[in-house]
């Protein structure tokens, strides 16, 4: 017990021992002992406690270790992250959403901070004879030839339900798309109130709960859906499989967050957890998907309807091609979410290793609806770490045909990337259902920066699609973009990347493995691949 590590205890103990000796003499007030007889308590309570093993052995100084650990990610991020730096984000791309939504300069001096010799740097080949395109609102049309088709904006508000999000930043996002024309993705928790404000365009998303569409049981319920469906407000409507977050995996909202006002958007009860399952209900099959797909098509009045997914088992989505095949029946749409996409909380392991990234689910899911002739017939949507013009550029460019962010929007909003949504102590009011918290996000004003910040990036879209001499981000092609080898060799985007031709697939011509192995043994019939094949 001498040793030095105790030192400040037997210090504080002391101390209090002689303030108590010289107050019962009255040369000093009682008051003088309160604070080092509060540091002693703490001590011994220290030493005896059996939690943490660092406070028995450092009885009050191990304190020093828990609370410079708790803010490790500010200091690191305020005083030594360098502008390239940073996870899931760098500072560079944090600051030009910071700038673009204020308006500010988001020009950089004295050439770019990048290594342009490292392994991955990317760039955009540009032309000799720019054009000049006359606006910057790019848009591609959704359900061509439905009753109610589409004109969406290249990039929108991802999926981020209320609940995930306050309040006030649901009706700051929707606010802003409303001013800027675009979409905004309700995510799985439903249509709410804050939602249906400022009259946005929405995209209503469909998951395994059938929250705002649900009978008691859970189970899908026509009627409700179609009361939702059919607002003028809902332009499309999302089926989720699954989201980059964490793919594969269900959720529990637990009781004790359930507030009225989430009850009353989801469908759910006060006082029970709710349940998000890790699978439909309403069908199990690739035809199955395909048949409800056709049915919310109708409930709907003929609105764009579509299928988001991280991309997982090859063979499942080749299921869901040759079930297109077989019965003719065409989402209208599909959005690829990558598995680097992270607005849910998820374990470790769904964050780190479950998952397609979107480059590659991207190109599989566009490289089998062009081997099935079916590219045409269905648009597609991308997210996944999307920020800016160039990175709406390279999406488009690999295959989609627009993009949606979730974070940027975040961070227009006001997200400082403390990555704490999950604690309900969001420091900006944007990821939390605290009211108090939330009253910080000021509505009038974030929803003019997710406006701004949105029109800033397309603008900067437009610069680039002239500068490589196109007419328009439909244009864009994976030979555009240029990738970075090594330190001396370079190659198009369109020479890694594995394409295949129209009606590949139909006549047998596979070209790549992932085909000539997986295809032959997807079933339109079943999610599971045809009994007795061999996986090598």
């Amino acid at each position: 017990m001498w040793a030095t590590r105790y030192l400040v205890l037997w210090f504080v103990l002391f101390l209090t021992l002689a303030l108590a000796i010289l107050a019962s003499g009255h040369m000093v007030s009682w008051w003088w002992a309160i604070v080092p007889l509060a540091f002693s308590i703490i001590g011994v309570r220290d030493v005896v406690q059996r939690r943490h093993a660092v406070l028995r052995n450092y009885p009050l100084m191990g304190h020093f270790r828990f609370m410079f650990e708790s803010i490790r990610p500010e200091i690191r991020q305020y005083f030594f992250e360098g502008e390239n730096d940073g996870a899931p984000f760098t500072r560079k791309k944090r600051s030009v959403v910071y700038q673009r939504a204020k308006a500010d300069v988001d020009s950089r001096p004295f050439g770019t901070e990048l290594d342009v010799k490292v392994a991955g740097y990317e760039w955009i080949g540009h032309s000799l004879s720019p054009t000049k395109i006359a606006s910057h609102d790019f848009r591609v049309v959704v359900g061509e030839g439905l009753a109610q088709p589409y004109s969406m904006s290249v990039f929108n508000v991802s999926a981020m339900s209320f609940g995930s999000l306050s309040s006030n930043a649901i009706r700051a996002l929707n606010q802003g798309a409303k001013k800027g024309n675009f979409a905004h993705d309700t995510g799985e928790g439903s249509i709410s109130a804050y939602h249906r404000e400022f009259g946005g365009d929405l995209v209503w998303q469909i998951a395994s709960g059938y929250f705002g569409c649900r009978h008691p049981d859970g189970s899908f319920d026509e009627e409700k859906f179609a009361v939702q469906a059919n607002a003028p407000q809902v332009k499309m409507i999302e089926v989720k499989l699954s989201q980059g977050a964490k793919p594969g995996h269900g959720g529990v909202l637990p009781a004790a967050k359930i507030t009225p006002e989430i009850s009353a958007t989801r469908g759910i009860p006060m006082g029970i957890d709710c349940i998000s399952p890790a699978v439909h209900s309403s069908f199990s099959t690739p035809i199955g998907l395909l048949q409800f797909i056709d049915k919310l098509r109708t409930l709907s009045g003929g609105k764009p309807t579509g299928i988001k997914l991280c991309v997982g088992h090859p063979w499942e989505f080749f299921g869901i091609a040759k079930a297109m095949l077989e019965t003719n029946i065409v989402p209208d749409f599909i959005t690829v979410d990558g598995s680097e996409g992270g607005t849910g909380a998820a374990p470790l392991e769904f964050v780190d290793h479950v998952g397609m990234p979107l480059q590659e689910g991207l190109l599989m899911v566009h490289n089998t609806l062009v081997g099935i002739g079916m590219r045409d017939r269905v648009k597609i949507g991308a997210s996944g770490k999307i920020i800016t013009a160039f990175d709406v550029a390279r999406t488009l460019a690999i295959g989609a045909d627009w993009c949606n962010s979730a974070r940027g929007f975040m961070f227009a909003l006001g997200c400082i990337q403390s990555q704490s949504c999950h604690t309900d102590r969001c420091p900006t009011g944007v990821a939390t259902q605290n009211p108090t918290r939330a009253r910080a996000l000021v509505v009038p004003d974030k929803a003019e920066r997710v406006h701004r910040f949105h029109q800033s990036t397309l603008h900067a879209l437009q610069e680039l699609v002239q500068a490589a001499g196109l007419p328009h981000t439909s244009a864009l092609r994976a030979f555009h973009i240029v990738h970075r080898i090594n330190d001396h060799e370079i190659q198009l985007l369109s020479e890694m990347l594995k394409y295949l031709e129209p009606g590949d697939l139909i006549t047998g011509n596979y070209r790549y493995q992932v085909y000539e192995k997986y295809w032959p043994i997807a079933r339109a019939e079943s999610f599971h691949p045809e009994i007795g094949s061999r996986f090598h």
